[in-house]
């Protein structure tokens, strides 16, 4: 009897798997599937990629068994299934980039899963060589050399410029690269050439090159040029005045920058350095200042500079005696580069307009100063006025204290130097005010108990004034107050001395007239004339004339 078996073999379409060099790569059986629960064998065994030749089993397993290593040659040691049946192959090369297959038998079918293996490597590093020591505007110079040694697959090398992908465009620009290729490990090493054309903004431009993953440290280039423009500046922190140190600069755009110029004052040679200092400067120095580079005189710049000036006198600028009453000139003279500005102060208080003294007065006296001003610049003059006269006094007068009980003279003066006083009498108390514009006022408290003759003498160094006032005593005061009179001065009592004398003249000629009627009545009385009322009417005039003779008399009195 004969038995027949059938037998299904199916191979499935080939994965690939990339694997890093020195690494261990896992190769998967049927993509990582589960196993099949009637499995009866596994087994891995390779094929070479291209050609014939080179293949062979790695191991098997069986089930629930380990798995066993076939293979006698270079994966004798490198070989091991994991628990999924993946392959393993440890420190992988570029020699392992084959086909690997996993053959699977369960129950009567038997299957195969082809998986290719590529072996990857980046390069070891990506550095610039070879640098160029420096690049000239508008010539083509080698930049450098990229090199990437050791990748697998070959390195694709890109250049940057300011990290900004620069394109070969057989110009400006101009990229080779070459592939070498390891002959032991199969690596390869990529280098790559720039040839580029410098332009005036390449100044401090970072050059890198770089590959996939890796990119080189970046590199910069003196970018040399010729001169094209030159600059003068002139260092100043503000307007220039006269007594200023003014520096001038001297800067050029070319590279490697000049490093000596002229600079056109008296056409002064300066060497190894861009600037120039002019010292202390006077209007003079005013004018067109040049600066140029010493290969080349039509490379040149200039500036005009001012400087300012302010110039002031005052006079008088000292200080000044004069007289009160007289008149003083102020003279001011300015020169200046610029538009002024002038203020006035006396004694620290500001005026309003430049003092005018035509007629001096004790009130001009003091510390004058005139401040000229123009930007920055300041000037300043002063003199001290002083207005001296003879004392004089203004007024003396007399008054009764609050109290009653004393009286309070008063003499005002005015003069300078600063006068004193000096009382003819004492006083229990003297005062004085504050000495100010020349005029000062004095008290004096006294009680005086006879009438008395007060004198006020005030002086300074330039002479002296006297005034004399009458003053009564309080005694004499109280009683002429009660009758109504006043005690303001001498002459008051004067002028009632004289209404007095009035008043006893129209009492005599009263007193006249009145005998002159008598004498006529009695002549009357003789030729025998009667006149009824002229007794009655008599009568009254003479208690009339007797009434006002009594009210004179005690007006005299007063």
């Amino acid at each position: 009897m004969t038995m027949c078996f059938y037998i299904s073999l199916s191979v499935s379409a080939m994965d690939t798997v990339i694997g890093l060099y020195g690494e261990t790569v896992e190769v998967p059986c049927n993509n990582g599937a589960p196993k099949p629960k009637d499995l009866f064998i596994t087994k891995w065994k390779y094929v070479k990629i291209k050609g014939n030749g080179d293949n062979g089993d790695l191991l098997t397993q069986l089930k629930d068994q380990d798995a066993s290593v076939i293979a006698t040659n270079q994966y004798k040691d490198r070989v091991s299934m994991a628990e999924n049946s993946s392959l393993l192959i440890a420190a992988a090369s570029l020699k392992d980039e084959k086909i690997f297959t996993c053959m699977v038998v369960a129950g009567a079918d038997i299957s195969e899963y082809p998986v290719k293996l590529l072996i990857h490597k980046a390069p070891t590093r990506v550095e610039i060589t070879a640098l160029a020591a420096e690049l000239e505007i508008g010539k083509p110079t080698q930049l450098g050399q990229c090199s990437a040694p050791d990748s697998n697959p070959a390195a694709n090398i890109t250049w940057f410029k300011n990290k900004k992908h620069l394109v070969a465009d057989g110009k400006g620009i101009i990229i080779s690269s070459k592939v070498k290729v390891d002959e032991v490990t199969g690596l390869t090493t990529t280098s790559s050439t720039l040839q580029y054309t410098a332009e005036k903004g390449d100044t401090d431009a970072l050059f890198t090159c770089g590959t996939l993953n890796a990119l080189s440290s970046p590199v910069s280039f003196t970018v040399t040029y010729p001169t094209e423009r030159v600059s003068l500046h002139v260092i100043s922190k503000g307007p220039l005045m006269e007594g200023d140190n003014v520096t001038l600069k001297c800067k050029a755009d070319g590279n490697p920058l000049p490093t000596s110029f002229n600079f056109h004052i008296q056409v002064v040679k300066v060497e190894n350095s861009d600037s120039y200092t002019v010292t202390d400067v006077t209007r003079d120095s005013t004018g067109e200042y040049k600066c140029s580079i010493i290969d080349n005189a039509k490379m040149e710049d200039s500036k005009n500079i001012t400087i300012n000036y302010l110039d002031m006198s005052l006079s008088p600028s000292e200080k000044v005696m004069k007289s009160a009453g007289e008149s003083l000139a102020l003279n001011l003279q300015t020169d200046a580069s610029g538009e002024l500005r002038v203020s006035w102060t006396k004694d620290n208080g500001k005026l309003d307009k430049m003092p005018k003294f035509d007629k001096l007065t004790y009130s001009d006296s003091g510390k004058y100063e005139v401040v000229v001003t123009m930007g920055a610049l300041i000037k300043k003059a002063s003199f001290e006025l002083v207005v001296e006269g003879i004392p004089v006094i203004r007024r003396l007068a007399k008054q009764r204290g609050e109290d009653g009980q004393h009286k309070v003279l008063t003499c005002e003066a005015e003069g300078s130097p600063k006068p004193t006083v000096a009382w003819s009498v004492n006083g229990t108390s003297a005062d004085e005010s504050p000495y100010v514009n020349g005029k000062i006022s004095y008290k004096l408290t006294i009680v005086p108990t006879v009438n008395l003759t007060v004198v006020c003498t005030v002086s300074n160094e330039l002479g002296q004034d006297t005034r004399a006032i009458n003053v009564s005593t309080l005694f004499e005061e109280v009683r002429m107050d009660k009758q109504g009179s006043s005690d303001d001065s001498d002459t008051t009592k004067l002028v009632v001395g004289v209404i007095v004398g009035l008043l006893l003249a129209t009492v005599v000629v009263g007193l006249a007239y009145w005998l002159y009627m008598k004498k006529s009545k009695q002549g009357s009385w003789k030729t025998g004339e009667k006149e009824d009322g002229s007794t009655e009417e008599s009568k009254k005039l003479e208690e009339k004339i007797e009434e006002k003779l009594e009210e004179n008399s005690q007006k005299v009195e007063v």
